[in-house]
């Protein structure tokens, strides 16, 4: 019930009670003092004050922190802001009101938006609260008249817009008085219309019938204009429209921050073994299950990451990932699940939504996962057991429905022998692993990311794209790519940037791919066996001797002290083109 403390409550606010009861948010109403002398029903859904009887109160009292709150009421020009009580987000509305009787109320109404649904329901609920708030509130200016259960007028509040007394209606059947009236059917039916066009006096209005019931039986009801003209609903309608493309504008920025940009088609292969990579991650996509991703540094485990996502039925909600390791420990909490405001020291007055909010509905990538404390992978397991979450300094549980792709390049299993990682939480994870193979284990496929990062870094860069020479191709192919796809890409990028010529040669790679061939070369011959030493010993013989006698085999022979029939099994053996 509305609470009063007053001798006269109704002398200037006449029969709110049912009206402030029947709308969506809370209503504070103070005497010039500051003291409480209504309130509705919903406030405790706002404030926590259970059974205490705070009628009299200075309404300040009731808040905690009321500094923010005096500061907003003491601004002339502003009206309405958002404030954190509680550690809800509330939307706080003021009124200055003067009755008839001079008398001076401060009306605050608070609406909580912390948990926001979509777009159009919130549009809905603020149209439906502009409409049985601020307008009925400012009753001064529009009026009110209510009717018992016959049709008869008990109260009249039009005097100003109808310039007829009450005096000179009590006691008579609305319909009577007023054009074009449904008041005495809604004390009949007990159905309540909102919103209605009714004509009166030659003007349409707007205005609202509401059933007054006590104790389960209809007694009455009230009516209210609402808008006295169709041009005050199109502007609140134009300042609707603006809200509603303001919410789109910013809901189309935040799904382009965390939105997936790679597919699979992105992938560039021709491996057998990596094309069977990529058929299991398709797979996996259309299902909800936890996907882990191992795979060395710079293989393209994120890649696939937004692959996954895009091919997934949640792709059109976010795509939102997180660095485990490049997050502090002391701040990864916090960046996971978020924070309400003074939870810690250095946290923002306004709180902070945590990526696995942002991530809701959607998916999450837990790159680097290996990195993750062990006391923050026991809080995550049981995120993901429990499949919901708090805020920190927040008691409000929050549900969560989020596909989890993690990804390593370390090897977990040797993580959890070294006591650096949870087994439990590893077979959370560990549903359907994808396993990507490094690019040594597919050289076949370099010669086509060659091509691919040339296509497009060119455009990129806005550069002619170049050719590349089979020597530099075998270059590239030769070395080990201990970075991955990741460097070469970087290599095929520096040396567009820093080639002059229409023709990617050797000598335009980088220095250390050249000095690592060279290495390599060297060391493989070095470590030729016995045979093989004196193999190219005699090849390299049999080869002049042949040279030095024209060819002929014969007397070659006799130089080498071999006989004939020998150096033709060897010239056999060698495969020595002559």
């Amino acid at each position: 019930m509305l609470k009063t403390y007053n001798k006269n409550p109704y002398s200037d606010f006449p029969d709110l009670e049912f009206l402030l009861n029947e709308i969506y948010d809370a209503v504070i109403i103070a005497d010039k003092n500051e003291k409480i002398i209504f309130y509705n029903k919903n406030l405790k859904n706002i404030i926590n004050i259970k059974n205490k009887n705070i009628i009299g109160t200075q309404y300040h009292k009731i808040f905690k922190d009321y500094s923010e709150i005096k500061n907003f009421i003491e601004e002339k020009d502003k009206i309405e802001k958002e404030i954190m009580i509680d550690g809800k987000y509330i939307l706080l509305k003021k009124f200055l009101y003067k009755s008839k009787n001079n008398n001076t109320y401060y009306i605050l109404i608070l609406k909580d938006v912390t948990l926001q649904e979509d777009s159009k329901h919130q549009l809905e609920k603020l149209k439906e609260s502009l409409e049985m708030i601020e307008e009925l509130l400012d009753n001064a200016y529009y009026g009110m008249t209510i009717v018992d259960e016959n049709g008869k007028i008990v109260k009249w509040n039009y005097e100003k817009f109808m310039g007829i007394k009450e005096e000179d209606v009590l006691g008579k059947y609305v319909y009577e008085v007023i054009d074009n009236t449904r008041l005495h059917i809604i004390a009949k039916t007990g159905k309540k219309e909102l919103c209605q066009i009714q004509k009166i006096q030659g003007n349409h209005v707007i205005t609202s019938r509401i059933p007054i019931i006590k104790n389960g039986k209809i007694i009455g009801a009230a009516g209210t204009i609402i808008f006295k003209n169709l041009d005050e609903v199109k502007s609140l309608a134009q300042k609707l429209k603006l809200l509603e493309d303001t919410l789109h504008k910013y809901k189309g920025e935040i799904s382009r921050m965390y939105s997936a940009k790679y597919s699979f088609d992105d992938i560039i292969t021709q491996d057998e073994k990596m094309m069977s990579v990529i058929k299991i991650a398709k797979k996996a996509a259309n299902t909800n299950s936890t996907i882990l991703i191992q795979g060395e540094s710079g293989t393209g485990k994120e890649l696939f990451a937004h692959a996954i996502h895009n091919a997934s039925p949640r792709n059109h909600k976010s795509f939102v990932t997180i660095n485990c390791a490049a997050i502090p420990r002391e701040l990864l909490e916090s960046e996971l699940f978020g924070y309400e405001n003074g939870a810690f020291t250095g946290a923002k007055k306004s709180g902070k939504i945590g990526k696995f909010e942002l991530a809701n509905g959607g998916t999450i990538l837990l790159d680097e996962i290996d990195s993750m404390p062990l006391d923050m992978q026991a809080k995550l397991l049981r995120v993901l057991e429990s499949k919901e979450f708090e805020r920190l300094g927040s008691n409000n549980r929050i549900n969560l429905d989020v596909r989890i792709i993690a990804s390593t390049n370390e090897n977990l299993e040797e993580a959890i022998e070294k006591g650096k990682f949870r087994r439990d939480l590893y077979y959370r994870l560990n549903v359907i692993k994808i396993k990507i193979l490094p690019l040594r284990k597919r050289i076949n496929d370099i010669p086509l990311l060659i091509q691919h990062f040339i296509t497009n870094l060119s455009k990129e860069l806005n550069i002619k794209p170049k050719t590349i020479s089979d020597e530099a191709i075998k270059i590239l192919t030769m070395h080990k790519w201990l970075g991955n796809v990741r460097e070469l890409r970087n290599v095929i990028e520096r040396t567009l940037s820093l080639t002059t010529s229409d023709i990617i040669e050797p000598k335009h790679l980088p220095e250390y791919l050249l000095k690592n061939m060279q290495l390599e070369s060297k060391k493989k011959k070095n470590n030729l066996s016995l045979k093989e030493i004196i193999a190219k010993t005699e090849i390299e013989i049999i080869k002049k001797t042949l040279k030095d006698c024209n060819g002929n085999k014969s007397l070659a022979a006799k130089k080498l002290g071999i006989h004939r029939t020998a150096l033709y099994k060897k010239i056999k053996n060698y495969n020595l083109d002559l």
